[in-house]
């Protein structure tokens, strides 16, 4: 498969004329919970030529293709990233730690990575993160049923924004840090799940204990609650702008 998806990644780069700085692998296969019907989530940031930027048109900074049953590819554009991280997006941050990189050019990652320190919203990601658990917690049936991948949409999400709240730093991507935050006993149920995703459907439904689903309704509303008492962050352009013009230069006309 790495194969087929490097193979895409150039016809993509050659097709759009446009320089890969990043791809990487954004789902539940760099969460470290897949299973074995999951699809590649391959993720990308580019750059265009310089020229493209100086325009008075409106311009797309998103690149995006039919999905089919194993891949599903989509990019964004160096000036969409770096808008997102002025909004401290937490997806942004994600595809920067993905532990699964299928391309990369020179230190682009880790230049992002140390710039994206200066623009970490707690109560921004926060929200995020609780805005994904709750969409997720609406399909626990009275019977403590729910599809597991649909679980683990739950748990990751929740526990990452028990991270922020906590520690007040970015939260890591995977799953196994996240957990750790966790008592040991439900900790150890959600690492026997996992080995158990390993080999089942996606669409398989479980039945949770109600010690694990009253762990996640009472830290929902405990992690909700402390974050309506953070101010909204406001963060300066600057350094982006610098970034932006520093990196559309560096790769004008240097498709990969």
């Amino acid at each position: 498969m790495w194969k087929t998806i490097s193979g895409a990644l150039e016809k993509i780069s050659s097709d759009h004329q446009i320089t890969i700085l990043l791809a990487c692998e954004s789902g539940s296969r760099a969460w470290q919970f897949p299973s074995p019907d999951s699809d590649f989530d391959v993720r990308f940031i580019y750059v265009r030529p310089y020229k493209y930027y100086l325009s008075v048109s409106d311009r797309d900074y998103d690149l995006g293709f039919p999905i089919n049953d194993e891949l599903d590819i989509y990019g964004w554009d160096i000036r969409k990233v770096l808008q997102l991280v002025r909004k401290s997006n937490s997806t942004v941050f994600e595809w920067l730690q993905s532990p699964i990189i299928y391309a990369e050019r020179d230190s682009f990652r880790n230049e992002l990575w140390t710039l994206c320190q200066s623009f970490f919203s707690q109560r921004t990601n926060i929200h995020h993160y609780l805005g994904l658990a709750r969409g997720m917690m609406q399909h626990l049936t009275t019977d403590n049923e729910i599809p597991i991948k649909k679980l683990f949409y739950i748990i990751r999400p929740l526990m990452a924004a028990k991270w922020c709240a906590g520690k007040n730093t970015i939260a890591p991507m995977t799953i196994a840090p996240l957990i750790a935050l966790m008592p040991e006993e439900l900790k150890a149920q959600v690492e026997e799940l996992i080995f158990y995703k390993s080999s089942a459907v996606e669409k398989f439904v479980i039945r949770i204990t109600p010690a694990l689903r009253t762990y996640l309704e009472q830290e929902y509303e405990q992690i909700l609650l402390s974050a309506v008492q953070i101010e909204k962050d406001y963060f300066p352009i600057e350094s982006l702008d610098e970034f932006f013009i520093n990196t559309i230069t560096r790769y004008d006309n240097q498709r990969s």
